[in-house]
């Protein structure tokens, strides 16, 4: 794993995969520099000064001066002046080292990225690198051929095609019920053939254009002959209850074969008439043109003068088209959208409220007020105490952390985005918001209050002073350093080993084998798992904005070890994953970078208004001013990395765009529908072959009957 070169993963998983390992390579090596540092020179200043290498809290003018302990007593809300505190000069140093070589590193890995994407993406002819995709198509002009002409005056090249989205809700809705009563059909004969042999076994015969005679019986009368002579005499075929008459109140038992068939059948009608019907067209098309260049020229430029109104943008490649939401208007996708952020908002405040009670745990006076018992015990047992106030609560919402992702990628699901790459661009935003809100800001906002009662009073405090804030900030967070480390520590030891693993797959595959009938469920159980970016990528940045976060802090030297630990193991699980063990059909380019990029600098902004709360909480004020230039500065790079780098994370330059013709890569092997060839992506040739923009739908060869002929293996058609 560590010789495969970072070409060879391009070639191999594509630039979503490129880009999700080049994230980890920038973790490690920003964490060897902050490690080296934090080793050589933070740790032994704070040893000297503080007599402590991990944890050092400010003296209080309630306990006795030389109090270095965890969570022995209330912090105070306002800064106690130390005359002893020049060391704390060290610190403005490394925040301003630390965020200039957390910039200089982003800036290197995303020239490279943008490098690597423009140089490959220049130099193909796909489909997905001509087309655009069209919103906002008024009423008066949907039609392929007024599509065309419009694009075609417009004089930034030649339309090769349009494909005009109609509503194909219908043929939707009957190709899944075909797709569930085959099943039915295929269960059937599954029991009534068990592990005998089957009967001879064809495929459906295809006219001189291609098309299948679908209209022919899936078993032909010599073949039903066979089969009943293979069968045991005294073998029963399956029946089906089904219910009729007034209120569904009689009922009778029917064979179940002949009865799906003859419901396969008439499925099948249905949908040779749907194909050959005109539906009403919507207002979404996708328009290929002759060449790369014009196809970004219109992507990069304002079409009509009207509002909202041939609004033209990146088309997905067809495979990655989820084409039930083409044919939803404009407001009921933002209003589904809408829906969706409400209802995210309301289950934040949901988890806010789980989550208060785990962090809780975390004070030892709030559990001797809650439970005064308990408290007691966990006094009288360190371990124990340990083990309650931050394995618990690094467990339980570990495990949270694992379950919610699912649903939010539910949810993400039903916004009514056109494409599988924007769903899941779409998973990574929310997951991350659910793992830094929940596990950062309210185990931070909490953890600086012992009780319920000092937590109002706080936020009254702060609502009075807007410098309380960063005082409370400043002060959780060193609080919250034992919880943080167990985090990393079993996210890197104790979980990985399990994502290696694919446990849920591997312990579902039991339940699976048992529930299996038919040779297409077995089948099914020799597909890979998905590699969904949304479920990895969220608590990878998470944890990385821990580390910048804790990077110059006493116990940096601690988490930021098994930060690189972390990332160190992630970088080769992973690699192993996307390269040989799962697959990702989404292929959105790369365009999770500029995601991973707002995330370190968000984790930036933090670090540096942290590091201010816990200056001014140390007494040192001026050495607190002094960092406001840098978060200025580091506002400053946000827009400018904005304006400059991302438009080429989304557009090709047109400077990059090979004109000479398609490369040696473009020529694309045989392929079936749906899938990508060639780094992830399918491409033209002259020969015609590749992926097309339409519903698959109205195209797609139907599914055909699966029977096994030998027991579970060797299935065949019919």
């Amino acid at each position: 794993m560590y010789n495969i070169s970072r070409e060879e993963e391009l070639a191999s998983a594509g630039l979503d995969a490129f880009a999700f390992l080049s994230f980890f390579r920038y973790a490690i090596k920003y964490l060897s520099v902050t490690l080296f540092f934090s080793l050589t020179v933070i740790l032994p200043v704070n040893w000297k000064f503080t007599g402590q290498p991990i944890f050092y809290y400010p003296p209080d003018n309630e306990t006795s001066p030389d109090r270095f302990s965890f969570g022995e007593a209330k912090e105070p809300k306002k800064p106690a002046i130390d005359k002893h505190n020049g060391y704390l000069w060290m610190y403005v140093v490394f925040v301003y080292f630390f965020t200039i070589v957390a910039i200089y590193l982003l800036v290197v890995e995303t020239k490279n990225i943008i490098r690597v994407r423009q140089a490959y993406l220049g130099t193909q002819a796909t489909v997905t690198d001509r087309t655009i995709r069209l919103s906002g198509i008024p009423k008066e002009m949907r039609s392929e051929e007024q599509i065309k002409d419009f694009i075609e005056q417009l004089e930034i090249g030649q339309v090769d095609g349009v494909m005009l989205c109609r509503d194909w809700r219908k043929l939707d809705d009957l190709m899944s019920k075909r797709m569930q009563c085959l099943r039915k059909l295929e269960e059937s004969w599954a029991v009534y053939l068990g592990h005998h042999a089957s009967p001879r076994r064809g495929r459906r015969g295809h006219n001189a254009d291609g098309d299948e005679h679908e209209n022919s019986a899936l078993l032909s009368r010599s073949e039903m002959e066979q089969a009943q002579h293979v069968l045991t005499a005294d073998r029963e075929r399956p029946t089906l209850t089904i219910r009729y008459g007034p209120l569904k109140l009689y009922r009778k038992k029917i064979d179940a074969i002949d009865y799906f068939e003859e419901k396969l059948r008439l499925l099948d009608e249905g949908i040779y008439t749907l194909r050959k019907t005109e539906f009403t067209p919507t207002a979404l098309a996708f328009v290929t043109m002759e060449s790369t260049a014009a196809c970004q020229m219109a992507v990069q430029a304002i079409l009509d003068p009207t509002p909202g109104q041939l609004i033209a943008s990146l088309a997905p490649s067809p495979a990655d088209v989820v084409w039930k939401n083409t044919y939803l208007s404009r407001n009921h996708r933002m209003l589904r959208g809408w829906s969706i952020m409400v209802f995210i908002g309301f289950l934040t405040v949901f988890w806010a409220a789980l989550l208060v009670p785990l962090a809780g745990l975390l004070s030892i006076e709030v559990i001797d007020e809650v439970l005064p018992g308990l408290a007691s015990a966990l006094e009288a047992h360190p371990i124990v105490r340990s083990l309650v106030q931050t394995g618990l609560p690094t467990l339980v919402f570990s495990l949270l952390a694992l379950g919610v992702p699912y649903l939010y990628d539910w949810l993400s699901n039903q916004q009514g985005m056109t494409s599988q790459s924007e769903v899941e661009l779409s998973v990574i935003a929310k997951n991350f918001f659910f793992t830094f809100f929940n596990l950062f800001v309210v185990f931070t906002v909490w953890g600086s209050a012992s009780t319920f009662f000092d937590f109002w009073q706080d936020l009254k405090d702060i609502l009075k002073d807007t410098a309380g804030i960063a005082y409370a900030v400043a002060k959780s967070l060193e609080q919250l350093s034992p919880f943080y480390i167990n985090l990393i520590v079993l996210q890197s030891f104790g979980l990985f080993p399990f994502k290696l693993l694919e446990f849920g797959a591997v312990a579902m595959y039991p339940f699976n084998l048992i529930s299996a009938k038919t040779p297409r469920d077995y089948a099914d159980l020799a597909t890979p798992p998905i590699f969904n970016y949304g479920f990895y990528l969220p608590q990878t940045m998470l944890i990385f904005v821990i580390c910048i976060v804790y990077s110059v802090l006493p116990s940096s030297w601690m988490i930021i070890l098994f930060g690189l630990i972390y990332f160190l193991i992630g970088n080769f699980i992973y690699k192993y994953q996307l390269l040989y063990a799962m697959e990702h059909r989404q292929h959105s380019t790369g365009r999770a970078w500029p995601m991973i990029c707002n995330r370190i600098i968000t984790g930036l902004v933090i670090f540096q208004v942290a590091m201010a709360g816990i200056l001014a909480l140390r007494g040192a004020l001026t050495a607190s001013i002094l960092l406001t230039p840098l978060l200025a500065g580091i506002i400053w790079f946000t827009v400018y990395f904005h304006r400059t780098y991302v438009p080429l994370m989304r557009f090709i330059a047109l400077r990059s765009i090979d004109r000479s013709g398609p490369s040696e890569l473009s020529t694309p092997p045989e392929t079936s529908w749906g899938r990508d060839t060639d780094r992830g992506r399918l491409v033209d040739t002259d020969s015609g072959r590749g992926q097309r923009y339409i519903n698959p739908n109205l195209i797609r060869p139907l599914e055909t009957l699966w029977i096994n002929k030998t027991g579970h293996g060797n299935p065949e058609t019919v």
